[in-house]
């Protein structure tokens, strides 16, 4: 007979958000299970760019988005969360016997309770590849898109391409190991926060990263795997050869919501899943989103607002799981953690 995990709440997504929820729904006595398609906690910063600093959160001017999902489930550990990892929420549906929600898995795994918190993130995501013949040759050896350890590319020659944060950021961040850093985009402004793009600037002018613009990628150079050079044109097909051991394009990702979007929730703009801005409660009584999958006017996709949208729908779920008790805020320094989760 197929088992089913009875919790107080199920949270899909171990990303920072979903960590996060974990804390914030532990603080008001909400246990959760976990659920996630990656194998690793950490969503995007540990699975894209665990080395990348991110310098947005409060209280710490400079964290390794790695170091930060480490701290994240330290804060989460306490309350003694269940995980399922490496698996899909394939489907949610109230159940009739219970009137409280099933969730069951890619793998079978099957877990119920009064409240479903959504932190998936972006959903399923990949890297957006540029349409250059060969490139499958490369992967993985020359071209990568994501950069796990700097270290990888101590002393290289990498070509970036793009034009938005990640480009801007890893430039900047690699100029500092590379033997030589040149970004090529295809206009010369960048779409990155204005404090990079000074950074950059500032490292152009020191000879320390060359900006490649506006040109484009159009064909590799290389054998066996490896890249000697990144050939370049510009908008009058102009070619230009870049010397380099490594091409990093950095064009956003591919993301897909799955079975998210066959839940009858009521779906906003985007990709996302329209909240209460209040409550965090989607249009399905007990569940909410949480993160970059909730959606909003004028929704500021921080992982600083996750953090707040999950306070807000741990304390609303609260009804849910205890119904009949009165919910008496109260500040983490007054109440401190609870012993033992």
């Amino acid at each position: 007979m197929q088992t089913t995990f009875q919790t107080d709440a199920i949270v899909i997504g171990a990303g920072p958000v979903g960590l996060f929820t974990v804390f914030q729904c532990g603080m008001v006595r909400i246990g959760c299970h976990v659920v996630d398609v990656l194998d690793e906690i950490g969503g995007q910063c540990t699975a894209l760019y665990p080395e990348k600093p991110i310098f947005d959160v409060p209280g710490f001017p400079r964290i390794e988005a790695a170091r930060l999902i480490e701290q994240l489930e330290a804060q989460a550990a306490p309350f003694k969360p269940v995980f399922h990892m490496g698996q899909q929420v394939n489907r949610l549906e109230r159940s009739e016997a219970t009137g409280r929600w099933l969730v069951e898995t890619s793998k079978g795994t099957r877990i119920e309770a009064p409240v479903v918190i959504i932190a998936a993130g972006v959903g399923a995501f990949g890297p957006n590849r540029p349409p250059l013949d060969g490139l499958e040759a490369y992967e993985g050896t020359s071209v990568f898109y994501m950069v796990g350890k700097r270290e990888q590319f101590r002393g290289k020659r990498i070509v970036i391409a793009g034009g938005g944060d990640s480009a801007v950021d890893w430039a900047v961040s690699l100029s500092e190991v590379a033997a030589s850093v040149q970004v090529v985009h295809r206009r010369p402004k960048f779409r990155c926060a204005p404090d990079s793009y000074d950074k950059l600037k500032a490292l152009e002018g020191a000879g320390k990263v060359e900006l490649v613009v506006p040109y484009q990628l159009s064909r590799l150079e290389g054998a066996d795997g490896r890249l000697s050079a990144v050939i370049v044109a510009d908008l009058d097909d102009k070619e230009r050869r870049l010397d380099a051991d490594v091409l990093l394009p950095f064009f956003g990702l591919s993301t897909n919501l799955g079975p998210i979007t066959e839940w009858g929730l009521e779906m906003g703009t985007k990709g996302t899943i329209a909240i209460d801005q209040s409550t965090s409660e989607t249009s399905a009584k007990g569940v909410f989103a949480v993160g970059d999958i909730a959606g909003y006017p004028h929704k500021l996709k921080l992982i600083l607002t996750g953090f707040a949208e999950a306070a807000q729908a741990a304390h609303a779920a609260f009804a849910y799981v205890h119904p009949g008790e009165a919910l008496h805020f109260e500040h983490s320094t007054t109440s401190g953690v609870p012993a033992g989760g």
